[in-house]
C-alpha cells in the first residue's frame, strides 16, 4: 500500500490562489441540495403535482442527479484547470545514443559468475543493444589498462553485436579512462576536458588536442546555464553512458573523477556491477589473486551522475536486468510538467455528458 501511494504522482500550482473558486462549487452544491429538499417538501405537500408537467415523467429516480452531479465535477475540474496544476512526472527522454563500456581486465576472467564475467557481461550488453529502438545509435568503447572506441556510435544492431563479439579480455584496468572515452564519443567538445584528465596523472601532453569551436552551442538534451556553470546531474536526456565491470582499476585517473566530469555536463552513467562481493581466487601466469566485485565505486559513479547502479550476478538474471536498464534509459528524472490541459479536457467532456444525458433523459439540458 505505502509503494503504491509512492507512485502517485505529486502535484502542485503555479496559481493557487485561484482554488478559492472552488467555494463556489460547494455553495452550487449546497444549494442544488437545498432546492431538492424544498421540492420533495412541496410535492409531498400537493401530491396532485407528481403527475403533471413533463419535468415529473423521467423522474423522480437517480438519473435527475446524474446530470447535475457530473456538472459539478466539471466546474471543478475547470477550476483546478484555472489554478494551473503542476505533476512530477517522468516524461520520455527522447535518448539518442548509448555509449556501452565493456571491462575487459583479467579479473573478468573469474567465473563467480557464469560462464564468467566476460561473458556475462558480453550476453547482457547484446541483450540491451537489441531491446533498443531502431533510432537509438549504440557505441562500444572497451576499456582495459587502456580504453579505445571499439565501435563508433551507429543505428545498426548487428554491427554493434559484432564489435561486442570481438573483444578479448587484455591486462590492466583503467575504469576513469574508459568512462572519459565513452563521454567524448557521446559529446565530442569535451575531448579537451577529458584527454587533459586523463594525462593529468601521468603529465603528458596529447599530440593534437581537439579545439572546440567558440561559435558551436551545447548539443541536443543539454541544458548549460550561461553564466558558465556545470550542468544538473543527469539533465543531458539525448544519452547516456552503460559500465559492465566489476569495479576494480588500477591505471588512470579514478573512474569518480571521471564520473565528476561526466555529472558536470548531465551525463547519466549506469554502472551494472559483474561478479560477486565475496569474489573467487583467480590464478593465471603463476599467480593467484581473490578478485572481488567492488560494488561500492560503482554505485557512486552512478549516484554522482544522477543515474543508478545494478548487479549481474548470474546469466539467468539477463532478461531482469536489460528490463530495468530500458525502462530507466527510456524515461528520464522525474520533472515537474503541467496538466493544466488534462484538467480542462476531463471539464469539458464532463459537462458535455452531462448536457447529453440530461437532454436524453430529461428532454431539455440541465
Amino acid at each position: 500500500m505505502t509503494e503504491a501511494l509512492e507512485r502517485l504522482p505529486v502535484f502542485g500550482f503555479l496559481w493557487p490562489a485561484m482554488l478559492w473558486l472552488l467555494a463556489l462549487v460547494v455553495l452550487l452544491a449546497f444549494g442544488y441540495v437545498w432546492l431538492d429538499l424544498r421540492r420533495r417538501r412541496v410535492t409531498a405537500s400537493y401530491p396532485a403535482l407528481k403527475t403533471v408537467g413533463p419535468a415529473n415523467r423521467a423522474g423522480s429516480g437517480w438519473r435527475r442527479h446524474v446530470p447535475p452531479v457530473l456538472m459539478g465535477l466539471a466546474l471543478t475540474a475547470l477550476i483546478v484547470a484555472i489554478a494551473r496544476p503542476q505533476a512530477m512526472l517522468k516524461i520520455p527522454s527522447r535518448i539518442e545514443t548509448v555509449i556501452l563500456v565493456l571491462d575487459l581486465s583479467g579479473s573478468m576472467r573469474a567465473q563467480d559468475v557464469q560462464p564468467s564475467r566476460i561473458m556475462a557481461a558480453k550476453e547482457a550488453a547484446k541483450i540491451l543493444v537489441k531491446s533498443q529502438p531502431s533510432g537509438v545509435s549504440t557505441g562500444v568503447v572497451a576499456m582495459a589498462g587502456t580504453a579505445a572506441l571499439a565501435q563508433a556510435p551507429v543505428r545498426s544492431k548487428e554491427d554493434v553485436a559484432t564489435a561486442i563479439d570481438r573483444l578479448q579480455v587484455q591486462g590492466g584496468t583503467a575504469l576513469g579512462n574508459g568512462m572519459l572515452v565513452a563521454l567524448t564519443a557521446l559529446l565530442p567538445h569535451t575531448t579537451v576536458e577529458a584527454e587533459r584528465l586523463m594525462n593529468s596523472d601521468t603529465g603528458s601532453t596529447p599530440e593534437r588536442r581537439s579545439q572546440p569551436n567558440p561559435n558551436a552551442g551545447p548539443p541536443p538534451g543539454l541544458a548549460v546555464p550561461d553564466s558558465g556553470e556545470t550542468a544538473t546531474p543527469g539533465s543531458y536526456r539525448a544519452g547516456a553512458i552503460v559500465l559492465f565491470s566489476d569495479g576494480e582499476s588500477n591505471a588512470g585517473p579514478t573512474a569518480l573523477q571521471a564520473a565528476q566530469l561526466a555529472a558536470t555536463h548531465g551525463v547519466r552513467v549506469y554502472t551494472v556491477g559483474v561478479g560477486t562481493p565475496e569474489g573467487v581466487v583467480l590464478s593465471a601466469d603463476g599467480w593467484s589473486s581473490r578478485v572481488k566485485l567492488d560494488e561500492q565505486v560503482l554505485r557512486q559513479v552512478a549516484d554522482s551522475t544522477g543515474a543508478e547502479y545494478f548487479r549481474l550476478e548470474d546469466a539467468a538474471e539477463l532478461k531482469k536486468l536489460y528490463r530495468a536498464l530500458r525502462a530507466r534509459l527510456a524515461f528520464g528524472k522525474p520533472d515537474q510538467v503541467e496538466v493544466t490541459a488534462f484538467f480542462a479536457a476531463a471539464g469539458a467532456l464532463l459537462a458535455t455528458l452531462a448536457a447529453l444525458l440530461s437532454l436524453w433523459w430529461h428532454g431539455r439540458v440541465l
